[in-house]
């Protein structure tokens, strides 16, 4: 991968691509820069656990994100499949409740058995989508209070279940890890960085501000796929997570 500052290791560009031809073009642009790749439901409906290996081939730690959310027993099975593809890290859905995300883990606990060659991946939760705003918590979702609290209760859930951390907004970090501890991972996508549209986020912090809050990783995707030169756009990215 070359040599990079370890900050660019904080950094989960979103290849949120409808066929793996246009992720690879993204990929051979941002060549030598050792961030994370995540792979979302879009992209891995059409490349599948070979695009997966693909990218463990070059090189890259990925992080597949299917939100699963199912009865436990699915889960498992689920989390021992993409255990078994080598990812880094996978995510479910913290409104499953405990013992589904539990299940998570002993589906990927079974994956390492059977391949000992593997290494155990990161699981986190999702919270709350970065799209969901205070109206939609209410009155759509049927969440009472306010959406850190409800954040900050899936969090709680999570580390119960056993998981590493979560999916949440850069707002909810400082919360997330005073009630849960400073070494439970934060993930936080809707990163927006200074003068770039926040579209269809509710949420959001530039990568500097989420630094600063305390996140693990940011998750960043169109500001980068989308930028004229997406290169010149990472690496931009990742000097002002540096000044933090």
């Amino acid at each position: 991968m070359g040599t990079f500052n370890q900050t660019a290791g904080r950094l989960m560009v979103a290849l949120d691509y409808p066929a793996v031809d246009e992720a690879r073009k993204l990929i051979s642009l941002l060549e030598g820069i050792p961030c994370y790749m995540k792979v979302g439901m879009q992209l891995y409906y059409a490349g599948g656990p070979d695009f997966v290996r693909e990218l463990k081939s070059l090189g890259y730690s990925v992080f597949l994100d299917l939100k699963m959310h199912d009865i436990p027993n699915t889960v498992k099975g689920g989390a021992k499949s993409i255990t078994q593809l080598g990812v880094d890290m996978f995510n479910v859905h913290a409104a499953g409740g405990v013992k589904m995300m539990s299940a998570a883990r002993e589906g990927a606990k079974e994956a390492l058995e059977i391949n000992s060659s593997l290494t155990m991946p990161l699981i986190i939760a999702v919270t709350q989508l970065t799209s969901t705003n205070q109206g939609m918590l209410n009155g759509e979702i049927g969440i009472p209070g306010t959406v850190e609290e409800a954040v900050v209760s899936y969090a709680e859930l999570s580390k119960k279940a056993g998981l590493d951390g979560v999916v949440a907004s850069p707002l909810e970090v400082s919360a997330i890890k005073e009630r849960c501890g400073l070494d439970f991972l934060t993930v936080t996508p809707g990163i927006r960085p200074r003068g770039s549209e926040v579209g269809d986020q509710s949420r959001t912090l530039t990568p500097g501000e989420a630094i600063q809050q305390g996140t693990d990783y940011i998750v960043v995707g169109r500001p980068i796929t989308a930028a004229p030169s997406p290169r010149e756009a990472a690496e931009q990215i990742i000097e002002e997570m540096k000044l933090k």
